[in-house]
């Protein structure tokens, strides 16, 4: 998984930037606010579903995004348009969403985390479903603690 490789690579802090000190606490929101450029746990479930939805060979639509997540379509249609703002999809009025390279290469990603964290859960509380607690903690674990994950199932299944 290479891309997931060069996600890792950019998720890193640049020179000068703000590195968190490991032997310190921060709040939820102080390690936020130290990953500059990250999107934020919305948009990644937003663009995940775009990403499934365009794997099904289904056109993506503000209408079925926002059924599929339980939304409504205003919420969806902000939300496009802040993805559209990252460079991940493009869109127009009343028209289809179309992921763009960056967006299926990401979209791609969310769904592997999600599909491991959720393989791993199941796994571990022996049971058939844990798409809610996926859905929890998902936002919060970095690209190398996924592959790590991944490398454990691969070795224990």
């Amino acid at each position: 998984m290479r891309a997931c490789q060069d996600l890792l690579l950019l998720s890193m802090p640049l020179m000068g930037e703000a590195m968190p000190d490991n032997n310190k606490f921060y709040t939820l929101k102080g390690y936020a606010l130290m990953e500059a450029g990250a999107i934020t746990t919305s948009m990644e479930d937003y663009l995940e579903m775009a990403y499934r939805i365009h794997q099904s060979g289904h056109p993506i639509r503000i209408g079925n995004l926002a059924e599929s997540l339980n939304v409504k379509p205003p919420s969806a249609t902000k939300m496009i348009s802040n993805l559209k703002k990252e460079g991940l999809v493009t869109s127009e009025k009343y028209g289809y969403i179309n992921l763009t390279a960056a967006g299926i290469e990401l979209g791609k990603y969310l769904v592997f985390r999600h599909e491991t964290l959720h393989r791993f859960l199941c796994y571990i509380n022996q049971s058939e479903n844990e798409l809610e607690q996926v859905e929890k903690i998902e936002h919060f674990i970095n690209v190398e603690t996924v592959m790590n994950i991944k490398k454990l199932l691969d070795n224990l299944i």
